[in-house]
């Protein structure tokens, strides 16, 4: 077992590590520099053109490599302007001094230009790397046509293909919907935040309603420049939480100073952007507060409160990555009834409903490029999270409490062998502490009589994760690529019962995450007919609630592990990508839960999810347009004595449409989204309630027109958000 001094030892080994590295960086006086060019999404970009311009007249142009990366000999170290120039992307221009020591140069693109801006980039399958080896979708963020969600709990950025929701309004984390995945109790989908080359994890685990929750409320739209999505998770960088999806924000490395005013009739929300003026001070603060009522009959009186903080350190060999977040929110949860649909469910309004969360993240990354070909990075981070949540699903209400401390600590190397071999090594250690996990139930709704609660569950649980991994990555010819990985975790669960001492226990098990992708491109002579393709199997491992590993059993079964394989097929003709997907994913357990009304452990077993997903993507000299459509069949496994059923809560259909069009009179620029989410079950009904629930589907349009001025300082747009056939115009102003 891991103790705190034991804890405190480690944390202090590794500060004590990174500051022996950094003395030791080893000085050059060569006078050639290298350095590494990133897209907005802070991935290696190929192809960009450096160009180095010295006061002296010496004039020096090289290329990135496959890497992003590039090499070239000074005549003499001093100041150059240095400039950079891609296809899509706003050029860039610095003027850095350039000395023994300062030998490295690290260039971030902020944004792609105007005339070809796209909302949505697919990953090629000839591009995949070492950090990302599976063909993903990428979602830039533009600046000019947010989310059409002033104020309200969701995505900061709608990515096609994964709708979101909150069943119950308020400020609760929303779920993502997976075809074929359930996403109401915090299933196991991974979500990362970008800080420098270091993946912060931002699920919380093992809660009172399941897996984990990733919450994607605690971000800011303005200071995000990208989402990238991958299905598998076929990554070593990505541990727990990762049954078919990964989703990661990546960060701006900079930020134009902004106000937005954004709101409607129920809803208002204010967001600030504050930066240094030389934009080489990669630095920023921007702040967030609203308030709002939502879309349910009952109003929310909804408060939010947040920070999203970012600095950028060039020191010597070294990029330092610094990034904060802070989050506060509160409101009533009315019911769970829309708008305009009257109060069927009267048993679920209870006066005493509401919510209160708070979170808090410090991260730190230090890359260190101490060569062309080797890279270290030291990396750590810690949070705070609080949840206070009143509920009534119809049968009393509950009440859900907890504080919990996470932190965490990465050391990686990465070598490259030649352009086609690159080899990576790590140690990944994790710890999430969840303090007064408490679930109680009031068996009352009636003002007069409300009595007492009952105490359901109390519970402190820790979770530990030792995980050293190894990956490589190696084109073998010029038309195949491979990806190999492995990440044997070492895991402690701590279940401390503060209701029944005896199920109290504390367990260490293993969990190997092996992971493999093999890319192929046909060669010229055959690529305007065959398509290029990838295959992905991998394995992850995830934690159930322990409160309901140990309710039905005397031996605790904690980690479950799920199977993927996955089939990517991706042809470009004209202006047009066409992507198919097939996939399947097993898994052990089919996400045990604790029921919110009685507190007894549900245990649905086994299951398995089959799923295809077409996207097509068109580029206009306009702007672009994509639809995505996604069959999935979700089905519990058989057993002896239940026969296989239709996994609960999952969608078995998800359709997308996305339109952006940049070049329209007047300057304007629009963006149109409509999204459907087929019919799901929500309870297969038991012997007390026998009626089964099912949803009926659910279409949500979003527009937005926004017109530019002072160089866009200043924006105007309309935006129209279409929700169970209710149309909300707002107004917003940036300046």
């Amino acid at each position: 077992m891991i103790t705190g001094g034991t804890k405190i030892r480690f944390v202090a080994l590794f500060f004590l590590l990174s500051v022996f590295i950094v003395a030791a960086a080893p000085q050059t006086r060569s006078t050639r520099v290298s350095g590494m060019v990133f897209d907005p999404a802070g991935k290696p970009l190929a192809g960009a053109h450096v160009r180095l311009d010295s006061a002296s007249g010496a004039h020096l142009t090289v290329t990135t490599t496959a890497d992003g990366s590039f090499t070239v000999a000074l005549p003499a170290w001093g100041v150059y302007n240095v400039g950079v120039e891609a296809s899509d992307f706003a050029p860039l221009a610095r003027t850095i001094n350039l000395y023994a020591e300062n030998s490295n140069i690290l260039l971030h693109l902020e944004r792609v230009t105007t005339a070809s801006e796209e909302m949505i980039v697919t990953a090629n399958i000839s591009e995949v790397t070492m950090t990302s080896p599976d063909p993903s979708q990428k979602v830039l963020v533009r600046e000019e046509l947010l989310d059409a969600n002033p104020g309200r709990p969701g995505a900061p950025v709608s990515i096609p293909g994964l709708p979101i929701e909150t069943a119950a309004g308020g400020i609760k984390a929303p779920q993502y919907f997976v075809p074929g995945v359930a996403g109401d109790h915090g299933e196991p989908i991974a979500q990362y935040i970008a800080v420098g080359s270091y993946l912060v994890t931002n699920n919380l685990s093992a809660n009172a309603h399941g897996n984990g929750y990733a919450d994607p409320n605690i971000y800011i739209s303005s200071a995000l420049s990208s989402v990238a999505t991958d299905g598998g998770a076929f990554n070593v960088l990505e541990g727990n939480h990762a049954l078919n999806l990964a989703a990661t924000y990546n960060l701006r490395p900079q930020l134009q100073r902004f106000l937005t005013l954004t709101g409607d009739y129920r809803d208002i929300d204010l967001t600030a952007g504050f930066a240094p003026s030389n934009s080489a001070n990669r630095q920023w603060l921007a702040i967030e507060a609203n308030y709002g009522n939502g879309l349910l009959k009952d109003m929310e009186h909804r408060q939010q409160y947040k920070w999203n903080a970012q600095r950028v350190i060039d020191l010597d060999n070294h990029e330092i990555t610094l990034f904060s977040i802070g989050y506060w929110g509160k409101s009533h949860e009315g019911n769970v009834v829309p708008l305009g649909l009257g109060k069927q469910l009267n048993d679920t309004v209870d006066a005493r409903q509401q919510d209160q969360t708070h979170t808090a993240i410090l991260a730190a990354d230090d890359r260190w490029k101490f060569n062309p070909s080797d890279e270290i990075a030291l990396s750590l981070f810690i949070r705070t999270y609080n949840l206070a949540l009143f509920s009534n699903f119809g049968e009393g209400l509950i009440r859900q409490s907890e504080f919990r401390t996470v932190e965490g600590a990465e050391a990686r190397v990465t070598h490259t062998f030649s352009p086609k071999l690159e080899a990576m090594a790590g140690f990944d250690y994790h710890e999430d502490d969840i303090h007064r996990d408490n679930l109680d139930h009031y068996r009352s709704d009636n003002a007069h009589i409300f009595g007492p609660f009952l105490k359901v569950l109390s519970n402190n649980i820790t979770i530990r994760e030792l995980a050293p991994y190894l990956a490589l990555h190696d084109d073998l010819g010029k038309h195949l690529r491979i990806y190999v990985g492995l990440r044997p975790e070492v895991i402690e669960i701590n279940n401390m019962d503060k209701l029944k001492p005896a199920d109290s226990f504390d367990m260490w098990t293993g969990f190997v995450s092996p992971k493999a992708t093999l890319a192929w491109t046909p060669n010229n002579r055959f690529s305007h007919i065959l398509p290029s393709a990838s295959f992905s199997i991998g394995q992850a491992y995830f934690s159930e609630d322990p409160r309901a590993a140990v309710a039905n059993s005397t031996t605790p079964q904690i980690i479950e592990h799920s199977h993927s394989e996955q089939l990517v097929l991706e042809k470009e003709f004209s202006a047009t990508d066409l992507r198919i997907t097939l996939g399947r994913t097993t898994t052990t357990a089919n996400s045990g839960k604790i029921d919110p009304d009685k507190g007894t452990a549900e245990d649905l077993g086994p299951g398995s999810l089959n799923f295809l997903t077409v996207g097509l993507r068109h580029q206009f000299s306009i702007g672009t347009l994509q639809a995505v459509l996604s069959k999935a069949d979700a089905r519990l496994a058989n057993t002896a004595t239940k026969p296989a059923l239709i996994t609960p809560e999952a969608p078995r259909t998800i359709f997308d449409t996305l339109a952006t069009l940049d070049r329209i009179p007047l300057g304007l620029h629009a963006r149109g989204e409509y999204e459907y989410v087929g019919h799901k079950l929500l309870d297969l009904g038991n012997p007390q309630h026998p009626s089964i629930y099912e949803a009926i589907p659910v279409g949500e349009t979003r527009l937005a027109v926004v017109r530019p001025f002072m160089n866009g300082r200043l924006e105007l747009a309309r935006i129209i958000h279409e929700d169970h056939r209710h149309e909300r115009p707002n107004l917003l102003q940036t300046c």
